[in-house]
């Protein structure tokens, strides 16, 4: 790095950074590190080193960046503001031009994360209370794929861009239930419709920190699917009782929901959603410090899920990957204090994700870095790796889980400050919630 007293600022780049990406220092260096991934170069930019070619300590990034920022932007490094002297090279125009489109479509994916544009669900979400008329097939479609798209953007993104978008059609949907004109037939669909829309809509507010809201949805959907007969959603919203249960401290009461899940879903022919709700009691038992029947439960969710995918298994049920049930494991290990094999369980989860369920693998990359930091024998170091990663998720993903994991793993690192890899992460953690990790 250059001599901070001779060091000329590149305001360049910053403009670029601030008023095309619309990013903190923080989120562009995230986007830096996503960026060199996709292109086989993976680099640990942070904060700190765009800070550096901003301020001008660094006069021009070395090849690996120049490749990555070109990529990024469509510019070349003079035209970023770097001093790289006269043999300064200019792109051609399709790589220029590809650059550009890039990065317009970055700024128009956080427009959609932050200010909720594109969240389409086919539904009209306003208020108005006017009778719908004749409700038929098509409303009970627009319902049923309203679910589908709240999964599929809630599993790259977190509850916060899509929270309040699910409240509203869920209003729009009663609305069709309690005023609408239909058939026998198209109720009971509807009704199932309704009550898979509201288990949707309490996983959201789960996921959001709304454990009361998410509590009385998924009894609304328990409501629905025993009104309709409906033995898959009426498993479901068991199932989410005691994932809820869990999270609020509630063993028994976890365990037991569990249980009346499976109860349900045998009669359903799913073996992997008999298998998730096997690995649900399983959570419990091991929140109540019983590792027998967490052992035995888990063996039998590895079982069920053995005898692979079938045509019983329902459409939601995609989430529930070779990663989600090793994942799921690793948490019910870290909960009978199993560090280690919590940590390797974890490991292998976010490594079977891949790319996919954003919010899940950081959740995931958050307790690696937890039993890292408390195992028997700690590991700053690989602690503060793994922490590092997860502040990569962010602003994309917006959870209050995944806000709440990372304070826990702040929690965990704090004792370890005296390294120097933790104590940059600290700092970074304490910018990252500062300027723009709030609550969802």
């Amino acid at each position: 790095m250059a001599d901070r007293s001779s060091a000329i600022p590149n305001p360049v780049l910053r403009q670029v950074r601030v008023d095309e990406f619309q990013m903190s220092r923080m989120e562009f260096a995230a986007a830096v590190r996503r960026a060199g991934e996709e292109m086989g170069e993976p680099v640990g930019c942070r904060s700190r080193l765009v800070a550096a070619w901003e301020d001008g300590e660094v006069g021009c990034p070395r090849g690996v960046y120049r490749r990555i920022l070109t990529r990024m932007t469509g510019r070349s490094m003079a035209q970023l503001g770097f001093h790289t002297g006269p043999a300064a090279t200019v792109l051609p125009a399709v790589t220029a031009t590809s650059g550009l489109r890039e990065a317009r479509d970055s700024v128009e994916r956080r427009h959609f994360l932050f200010d909720g544009a594109g969240v389409v669900l086919g539904l009209p979400l306003g208020t108005d209370e006017k009778a719908p008329g004749k409700i038929g097939a098509t409303q009970v479609r627009a319902v049923t794929k309203a679910v589908a798209t709240l999964y599929e953007k809630d599993h790259d993104h977190g509850s916060a861009t899509v929270r309040q978008a699910a409240s509203r059609a869920l209003h729009t949907a009663y609305q069709w239930l309690q005023n609408g004109t239909y058939s026998t037939k198209t109720e009971t669909k509807l009704r199932s419709a309704v009550g898979a829309l509201s288990i949707a809509a309490g996983w959201l507010s789960y996921d959001s920190g709304r454990p009361g809201d998410a509590h009385s949805l998924y009894g609304e959907a328990l409501a629905a699917a025993r009104i309709a007969d409906d033995p898959e959603l009426e498993a479901h919203a068991f199932g989410c009782l005691s994932l809820l249960a869990k999270a609020q401290g509630r063993p028994r009461e976890a365990i037991a929901a569990a249980q009346g899940a499976q109860t349900v879903a045998s009669n359903v022919g799913s073996a992997r959603l008999l298998s998730l709700f096997h690995m649900r009691e399983a959570g419990g038992w091991a929140l109540a410090g019983d590792t027998s029947a967490t052992d035995r439960a888990i063996v039998k969710a590895h079982h069920l899920y053995a005898q692979g995918p079938n045509d019983a298994d329902p459409a939601w049920l995609d989430f529930y990957a070779p990663g989600e049930l090793a994942g799921l494991e690793s948490l019910a290990r870290a909960d009978l204090g199993q560090h280690e094999r919590a940590a390797a369980g974890a490991e292998q989860a976010v490594l079977l994700h891949g790319g996919a369920f954003a919010r899940n693998s950081a959740l995931y990359t958050a307790d690696i870095a937890i039993q890292h930091a408390v195992r028997d024998r700690p590991e700053p170091e690989a602690a503060a790796e793994a922490a590092g990663k997860v502040l990569a998720f962010l602003p994309e993903v917006r959870s209050d889980r995944l806000l709440q994991s990372l304070h826990d793993v702040a929690g965990a690192l704090q004792r370890h400050n005296r390294v120097p890899a933790v104590a940059d992460w600290i700092e970074e953690y304490r910018t990252a919630t500062a300027t723009g990790g709030g609550r969802a």
